[in-house]
């Protein structure tokens, strides 16, 4: 393969990985204010003899893909619909890492999304009942941060399945190795997001 040819893999492995990844959180209504959405961006490049992957997104991307242990799911409300242990397997829990000491800003976002849907505390018969957002959103917020965040895979997904459509003399070429890159281009955009 020659340059030209690598750099028009790389073009279209990048420009699948965004577009699918964007689908995807489309699909999952994950995209109500388009922050994350608009964050997703991607570089291939061709060197004589290297190449160069990468993508970005906000931080909190790697946590919507990838899932986040709830910290203590004993504690979610007894009147809450999802119930236990989220996201068993991920390497990430709430209470843990980097982003802790963030809660209040957790928590607004949450208040901020239960404006733009309409979502209002009700009865047990479905009419409105007293509260405001602010009241609701630590409701919410405590209960997601004692059961976790599903792994959604909205950008796993397009990623593998890019990485399988690579030519392989290209992946022979250059040493690609799928789940190295994956966590790479996982940990560049936690340390840099």
């Amino acid at each position: 393969m020659d340059k030209s040819e690598v750099q028009k893999e790389l073009d279209k492995f990048r420009d699948y990985v965004i577009r699918e990844s964007k689908k995807n959180l489309k699909k999952l209504g994950k995209s109500s204010t388009g922050k994350l959405l608009n964050s997703i961006k991607g570089v291939a490049k061709v060197s004589k003899n290297s190449i160069e992957i990468g993508f970005k997104m906000d931080k909190y991307g790697v946590f919507v893909d990838e899932g986040v242990k709830g910290n203590n799911p004993s504690r979610v409300s007894p009147n809450a619909k999802i119930k236990g242990q989220q996201a068993p397997n991920s390497k990430y829990r709430f209470g843990s890492g980097s982003a802790r000491g963030q809660w209040g800003t957790f928590k607004i976002s949450i208040e901020q999304w239960a404006k733009r849907k309409g979502v209002r505390f009700r009865d047990e018969k479905g009419k409105y009942k007293k509260g405001s957002y602010k009241s609701l959103a630590h409701v919410i917020a405590s209960n997601i941060y004692a059961r976790g965040l599903k792994p959604s895979l909205f950008f796993t997904k397009p990623f593998e399945a890019a990485y399988k459509k690579l030519p392989n003399t290209l992946v022979d070429k250059y040493g690609l190795d799928a789940l190295k890159l994956f966590n790479e281009q996982t940990k560049d955009i936690l340390e840099n997001g």
